[in-house]
């Protein structure tokens, strides 16, 4: 047995607990205001001690939710939350805060290998129009090195009638701001924490725009001093694998693979573009990550299947 269970506040969020340790919320019919693009987040996330890795709602960036899926730049819309970035203006808040709104589960199950969610999305302007149908699947599933590791699939369905290019700031004129896809922002004690690659460690600006198939930041904890690990990998059959990196650990501690980080996806009107990651949670420090590599690695090459 595992001991992955859930619990479901229906209408509301999806809670999944490791015995007595709750490891995440996914919170999928938030009630945020518009100006945030509500959307599905995870929050709170934990290692399998308990430690706390996620930060939701920073007053910084207010848009920031824990683990998300977070777009900024879909056409002339956004659905990350809040300004807009416009080339030759900077940042402008605009009308055009979408909305990704939950409509149905296809999946809810939990047994000796671990649990799954999967359910139906709408993507929808400020004013309303339909933008793009998703189906979105989330695992969560133990490891024997004492981590977790949960994916994350979504495929994306074009039903705007016209073509939907995907980008970032970066693609609209902001140099170095590739931001958009799977975010997430790390707690505030892991500010100036380090991030891990294959070719070694070191900080945000060191890393930020360079291609990675994965990456990890070690934190630290308040309290107790303790050290937490986060691993994101990327899928190889993701457009633009290996991806760009919008990394943060100055400032603020964040990991995003982003696959429009320079470069726009196109997804034609009736088609769909499909997306996958693997995240791995520890009770470790950088000295971890290739165990914990290994484990991601085999639970992302089994979800779904």
């Amino acid at each position: 047995m595992t001991g992955l269970r859930m619990t479901h506040e229906i209408g509301r969020e999806i809670a999944v607990r490791d015995g007595e340790v709750e490891l995440f919320r996914y919170v999928y019919a938030p009630d945020d205001p518009q100006l945030e693009s509500p959307r599905p987040y995870v929050h709170p996330l934990r290692t399998r001690a308990g430690n706390d890795v996620s930060l939701y709602r920073p007053h910084d960036h207010v848009w920031h939710k824990g683990l998300s899926w977070s777009l900024p730049v879909v056409n002339d819309q956004n659905f990350w939350g809040g300004p807009t970035y416009i080339r030759g203006e900077g940042y402008v808040q605009l009308p055009n805060n979408g909305t990704q709104a939950h409509r149905a589960f296809t999946e809810l199950t939990q047994d000796d290998d671990g649990v799954a969610i999967e359910h139906e999305l709408d993507w929808t302007t400020q004013a309303g129009g339909a933008y793009m149908a998703e189906v979105r699947r989330i695992e969560a599933h133990l490891s024997d090195a004492g981590s977790w590791v949960m994916t994350f699939a979504t495929t994306l369905e074009n039903v705007s009638g016209g073509p939907i290019a995907l980008g970032s700031p970066t693609t609209k004129g902001r140099e170095n701001a590739g931001y958009g896809g799977l975010f997430w922002r790390g707690l505030r004690s892991f500010t100036d924490g380090t991030l891990v690659t294959a070719a070694g460690t070191g900080s945000g600006g060191d890393v930020r725009g360079q291609r990675h198939e994965w990456m990890a930041f070690e934190g630290r904890q308040d309290a107790t001093d303790a050290t937490s690990l986060v691993l994101m990998l990327d899928d190889a059959a993701n457009p633009h694998h290996p991806p760009q990196w919008f990394a943060r650990s100055e400032e603020y501690a964040a990991l995003n693979p982003a696959p429009f980080f320079s470069e726009e996806v196109v997804i034609r009107a009736g088609e769909s573009a499909a997306f996958r990651y693997g995240v791995g949670i520890a009770d470790a420090d950088a000295g971890g990550a290739q165990d914990l590599l290994g484990s991601v690695r085999r639970v992302l090459a089994g979800a779904g299947s």
